[in-house]
């Protein structure tokens, strides 16, 4: 992972029936983190994998770090159990939690990097209490709980917002863009300033990973 830009591949668009292989399969391919959607059917309206996934994954010897998004309601809770799993990174939404700063230090007493989530539509100002304890900002490009869904343009201001507050802190936060993210408007949203690029269906569905995954590199120059 010595790459400025890391490439995330999401699981969400695995084969489920072979999904170690999948997994493997994009890591041989030069994915970066393995991006883990956890949706709760509560939160977001759709309902994915849990902590006994990950620990399966993360017992096969993976050689990245796998990067947990929760998109779940009460967040504290799970959080423990993502970490004994395996997580490295685990994000989550404001909204979702009662106490935010209480959250964040949950993650990072459990051993693990924070980051902190944020849909199309909700503002920046969470991190006017926040940035100073993050490792991550993950800015959603689609509404969550879903994948397959295309790109929000909008984004890229948000994007662009977010890496002027993280230059103005001087802490090497992460800005992470997940949702719609193809080989065609990957560039668009590195200029913006995100430096890890999450894609579900844009690599599981296509017929190469590794070429899929090295055309998003050469767009990322």
């Amino acid at each position: 992972m010595s790459n400025t830009h890391w490439i995330a591949p999401s699981i969400l668009s695995a084969d489920f029936a072979r999904l170690g292989a999948e997994v493997d399969a994009v890591i041989e391919a030069g994915a970066d983190l393995i991006h883990f959607d956890v949706m709760d059917n509560h939160y977001v309206p759709n309902l994915t994998v849990g902590p006994v996934v990950c620990e399966a994954l993360h017992r096969r010897g993976l050689s990245v770090p796998i990067d947990v998004h929760l998109m779940v309601r009460p967040v504290d809770r799970i959080v423990p159990d993502f970490a004994a799993a395996g997580a490295s990174y685990i994000s989550f939404h404001p909204e979702a939690t009662e106490h935010v700063d209480r959250t964040i230090h949950l993650i990072r007493e459990h051993g693990c990097k924070p980051g902190l989530v944020f849909n199309p539509a909700t503002p920046l100002d969470w991190l006017d209490y926040t940035l100073d304890k993050l490792d991550l900002v993950l800015l959603m490009s689609v509404n969550p709980g879903f994948g397959g869904q295309q790109f929000i343009a909008g984004a890229l201001p948000k994007i662009a917002a977010v890496r002027r507050r993280v230059a103005a802190s001087g802490r090497p936060v992460r800005i992470e863009v997940d949702g719609g993210i193809k080989v065609d408007n990957i560039a668009a949203a590195a200029q913006a300033g995100a430096d890890i690029f999450v894609a579900g269906s844009a690599i599981f569905g296509s017929s190469n990973y590794a070429a899929t995954i090295a055309a998003m590199r050469t767009a990322l120059g």
